[in-house]
């Protein structure tokens, strides 16, 4: 059964879930953008019986508090060092970390401050270093910085894997697909 707290960190409200005994071995999961611990539920439904799963949600995302940008450094360096304290307030001072997206940079960060707490680590589509993010990114990073003068470029380049550019657009790509409804004596055809 998961369980959904908050616990205050740096005075912020952080949001998470949790499940498994607590004195399993503990998995942190981190989550990447523009989701938030609601991901893993599935996890803690199947890993609940041998792991004490515990899924935060960054500053900013999901249910934990969203500060202004003008006050709160939406950085991977100010994301890991909450996600530390995170760790220390609840007492976890050992840990394997599954990281996914944004994940990857804040659980590396954690893990380059904290190596001593590692128990191990399992990467899912998290990118590594900065230059992995790509020229996509420069949009976003623009839009951090002034979000009102960048919004509309976001907007554009958010569902599109083409990063904008002179004379470019970012077209949506939708599915021509058909979604059809399948009762219990149907066959797939």
């Amino acid at each position: 059964m998961s369980c959904y707290r908050t616990l205050t960190v740096d005075g912020l409200d952080i949001f998470y879930r949790e499940a498994g005994p607590a004195d399993a071995p503990v998995l942190l999961l981190l989550h990447g953008f523009p989701s938030s611990s609601r991901m893993y539920e599935p996890l803690l439904r199947h890993l609940a019986d041998r792991w004490r799963l515990v899924a935060p949600d960054y500053p900013g995302f999901g249910h934990s508090s969203a500060p202004p940008p003008a006050g709160f450094a939406y950085t991977f360096d100010h994301l890991a060092e909450v996600m530390n304290r995170f760790a220390d307030t609840l007492g976890i001072d050992r840990y394997t970390l599954f990281v996914q997206d944004y994940g990857g940079p804040v659980g590396f960060r954690m893990a380059m401050a904290h190596p001593d707490r590692l128990d191990g680590l399992i990467i899912q589509n998290a990118v590594a270093h900065d230059s992995g993010l790509g020229p996509l990114w420069q949009t976003r990073r623009a839009f951090w910085a002034d979000r009102a003068a960048h919004e509309p470029a976001l907007r554009e380049t958010f569902l599109s894997s083409t990063p904008p550019g002179p004379g470019t657009s970012a077209p949506i790509r939708r599915s021509s697909a058909t979604t059809r409804t399948c009762g219990p004596t149907s066959t797939p055809s």
